[in-house]
């Protein structure tokens, strides 16, 4: 199914050449990473984080200081956005991954809050509410650019996936069951998880830097909490813990978005519908369940 939506995304630049639809696709590609690297640490272990919007937005401004700052080319910034963007979530991961119940998503979403009022207030190193505009575009043209965004985007998500299925994407689940009898078995339980909140905030900003350059801005509103409870929400609508699941979901709901449109003010309501009846149909999400009955019936 992968190497198939691969080769379904990778023919539309044949098709069209409407840079329109390439930078839908580009920005549905992002939110694909971003909810992709939110269920690698929510979606295993069941602590969810509700200020992945931050660490999405610290990369974006990563690069796009790098670039307009210091004329350093985007394509360096890509790199070093999940190095900022890692680094603060294994920080951040540190005090708030050892609180219980529900405290750690306040905590996340707190955190987030701070970082949007900090992007505020010091306007003259992040631009305020304008944002850090003029970025240099990396690529030729639109076509380019999705290419690139497209690669890597399956590159991170099948990474995601490898590491979800790998030896410790079963202890993570097996934190998520029960934690006590984990640390009962000497697993060193803080590690995995700080590492693999590092690892998914790396993610995130790493799609926060591909999103400015598409953009050629990094704006506030990727540090708000309205953009992390949009993941949240592709994320169970695609099915927590899978990784493609919400990655698909996320494309799917950014493309169905952006063309209710035609909506006009009536468009947050028909898409708010829509998930209300994807959620009651299917309450682990959609994404794994098609996907079985699918195989059944080609088999």
């Amino acid at each position: 199914m992968s190497l198939a939506a691969l080769a379904l995304l990778a023919a539309v630049p044949l098709l069209t050449s409407d840079n329109y639809v390439l930078g839908i696709l580009i920005t549905a590609i992002c939110y694909a990473i971003w909810a992709g690297s939110w269920d690698l640490l929510s979606g295993l272990t069941g602590r969810e984080n509700f200020g992945h919007s931050l660490f999405i937005g610290a990369g974006a401004y990563a690069a796009a200081y790098l670039n307009t700052a210091y004329g350093i080319d985007l394509g360096w910034g890509i790199v070093v956005a999940p190095l900022v963007s890692g680094t603060l979530g294994a920080l951040i991961g540190l005090p708030t991954l050892r609180l219980q119940g529900p405290y750690f998503a306040l905590a996340t979403l707190v955190a987030s809050a701070i970082a949007h009022t900090l992007c505020l207030l010091l306007w003259r190193v992040t631009g305020g509410e304008e944002g850090l505009s003029g970025i240099l575009p990396m690529a030729g043209s639109q076509s380019d650019y999705y290419y690139l965004v497209l690669t890597i985007g399956f590159v991170s998500i099948a990474a995601m996936k490898l590491f979800a299925l790998s030896d410790a994407g079963l202890v993570l689940r097996a934190i998520g069951s029960d934690e006590a009898i984990c640390r009962a078995a000497a697993i060193d339980v803080d590690a995995y998880k700080i590492t693999t909140f590092a690892f998914s905030a790396a993610f995130a900003g790493l799609g926060g830097a591909l999103f400015a350059g598409y953009q050629l801005t990094a704006a506030p509103d990727l540090l708000s909490s309205g953009l992390s409870i949009t993941i949240v929400v592709m994320a169970y609508v695609g099915g927590m813990g899978t990784i493609y699941g919400p990655a698909v979901a996320a494309l799917f709901l950014a493309l169905i978005v952006e063309y209710l449109r035609g909506f006009g003010e009536y468009r947050l309501l028909v898409y708010g519908l829509i998930l209300l009846v994807v959620v009651r149909l299917t309450r682990h999400g959609f994404v794994d369940p098609f996907w079985r009955w699918l195989k059944g019936r080609l088999a």
